[in-house]
Order: structure tokens, then C-alpha cells, then sequence
């Protein structure tokens, strides 16, 4: 029998180990990353349980009748341990059906967790969704890169960072996060109109929370700035660029390819993707071309990060 508990502050050690031995879970999910923009979603985080024993997760936020898992992750499913089975997590979705619509929600968005986070094989939640007349609404693509192969940098990207290496740019591991969110800044108001989802005491919050998993690499010239880039290192297969920008300066000499070019060759040691991050808009409706070209152009090729609704 599976039984399922609202998330309560009383749990926090049991969740946090929970995504730890996971096989699919990574540090976003941990309490105190989940946490820090509470003020902005109503927690409806959830744990299965079977008997005494806890065997899955669920980072969620209700508003109005529809549970989100979770709004403010860029994904996240359920997560579940390395004793999951395919006929468990369909038990899991009928009890979850059941009991949501005992609590009035109507409509659940579920965000999966692409393949590529996963430390083993994980994707019992997919094959639950079809049986469970899922709809997919959303598909976005991001460009990821294989370390363990080979690969190619395009003739382009190649001129760049042979440009940036002329100029006498260095890249450095940088705590340096209110200069480069200047840049950032700048470059997101100037190019799309937008801003960072996380605010400079969020950024520099988390980081000081989570320094092995946030960290700032950026170029300079001397001792000017000039571009940057926030990897989060999710866990022992992932290092996922999370902020990417560039300044005028930097654009006209490459410092952007030279952090890459860094990058990738530093994370070949002990990571088996490096991914960019996704290059669509409109739920996944727009491509933005020249952005995933630019990926692509250091050997990256695509990963999809799905969405589901699915009637209680």
C-alpha cells in the first residue's frame, strides 16, 4: 500500500538524503535550493512511501487546481531510488490521481527530468504518463555534448577562440558574481528584453549555499571582464551552463568560445555531458537559430526537456 505526505520541514534530512541516493535526482532538488524563492509558490512538495519505507519524491507547487512539479525548477519529476520499477510508479500515479483530486487539484503539469541527469536508467515516469493519456504540451530543446567522444569545433568557433588566445584572454573561476550580473544584465535587456530569473542576492545566496554546485567561470582581458558563464554542476554526469553572456567588448574577440573551449575540456575529466541549455521560446514552438548554432558549432547536438499535462 503507498501512502502519500505533504512535504513538512520535519522531513528535510530524510529528502535531501532521498536525492542523494537517488538515480535521478540532482542539487535542485535539495530543500535549501527549492527554498529560496518560496515567498513566490505555494509548496505542494510530496513523498510515497511504502510502509515505513520512503520511495519516491516529488518537488511540487500548487496555484489554483493545478499542481506544478515544480514551477520554479527548470524540471523535475518524480524522483525515485534505484529500487523503482516501471509497475511501482504506476501505482504511484493511481494513488497520486486519487489523492489530488481528493485535495481539488484538477491538473497536473509535469516537468520530466531529461535522460541525461539520470545516474542510471529512470524513465518509468514516461512510460506511467502514456499509460496514464499524459499530453505532451511542451518540448523544449536544449544541445548537450557527449564528453566521452570526440568531437569537432566548427571552423567558426575554431577562428574565435584562436581570436580570444591572440587578444591574451584568460579564463578564470571567479566569485565575482555582481560584476558579471552587470554584463548579464546589460546583455539580457539589450538583446531580449528580459531579465535574469535570478536576482543578484539570489544568485550569490545559492552560491554561498551550494559552492561545489555553482560556480561563475569568466574571461578577461588584463583585468577586464568580459564575458561569463554560471555552470551548475548537477551532479557526476552534468555540467549545465545556466548564465551565458557577452559583452561588446567580448563579442568582437572571442571571449564567449574561449570559456567554452575551457569548459568542455575541463569537465572531459569527470563529466559525461555538457549541456547548454535550450535555445527555444514560445513552449518550444520558436527555434532561435542562431543560438543553437552556436552551440552546435562546439559539437553539441540536441536533448528534448518534455512537459506534460495530465487530468486528475
Amino acid at each position: 500500500m503507498i501512502q502519500i505526505e505533504k512535504y513538512e520541514p520535519k522531513y528535510k534530512a530524510l529528502w535531501d538524503k532521498f536525492v542523494t541516493n537517488s538515480k535521478n535526482g540532482v542539487f535542485l532538488f535539495y530543500r535549501d535550493y527549492m527554498e529560496y524563492h518560496s515567498d513566490r509558490f505555494t509548496d505542494f512538495s510530496l513523498m510515497f512511501f511504502k510502509g515505513n519505507n520512503l520511495i519516491g519524491l516529488m518537488p511540487a507547487n500548487i496555484k489554483g487546481d493545478t499542481l506544478f512539479s515544480h514551477g520554479g525548477l527548470t524540471f523535475g519529476g518524480i524522483v525515485s531510488n534505484h529500487r523503482m520499477t516501471a509497475h511501482l510508479m504506476l501505482k504511484i500515479f493511481a494513488v497520486l490521481r486519487e489523492y489530488l483530486r481528493s485535495e481539488g487539484v484538477e491538473k497536473i503539469v509535469y516537468k520530466v527530468i531529461p535522460h541525461i541527469y539520470h545516474s542510471v536508467a529512470a524513465e518509468e515516469d514516461l512510460y506511467a504518463l502514456f499509460r496514464n493519456n499524459a499530453k505532451l504540451f511542451r518540448r523544449d530543446i536544449a544541445s548537450a555534448i557527449y564528453l566521452p567522444e570526440k568531437i569537432s569545433f566548427q571552423e567558426t568557433r575554431l577562428r574565435c577562440i584562436k581570436k580570444a588566445e591572440s587578444a591574451n584572454v584568460k579564463v578564470k573561476k571567479v566569485d565575482d558574481f555582481k560584476t558579471y550580473w552587470k554584463i548579464l544584465e546589460e546583455n539580457l535587456a539589450k538583446r531580449h528584453n528580459t531579465k535574469p530569473t535570478h536576482s543578484i542576492e539570489e544568485i550569490e545566496c545559492l552560491h554561498n549555499k551550494f559552492p561545489n554546485n555553482i560556480k561563475l567561470f569568466a574571461t578577461y582581458q588584463n583585468d577586464k571582464m568580459l564575458a561569463g558563464v554560471v555552470i551548475y554542476e548537477s551532479n557526476n554526469n552534468v555540467a549545465h551552463a545556466q548564465y551565458i553572456a557577452n559583452s561588446e567588448d567580448g563579442r568582437k574577440i572571442g571571449a564567449l568560445d574561449r570559456i567554452f573551449a575551457h569548459l568542455i575540456n575541463k569537465y572531459r575529466k569527470n563529466k559525461k555531458y555538457f549541456d547548454f541549455g535550450i535555445s527555444t521560446e514560445n513552449e518550444g514552438r520558436y527555434l532561435n537559430k542562431g543560438l543553437i548554432f552556436f552551440k552546435e558549432g562546439f559539437g553539441a547536438r540536441s536533448v528534448v526537456y518534455d512537459f506534460y499535462e495530465l487530468s486528475t
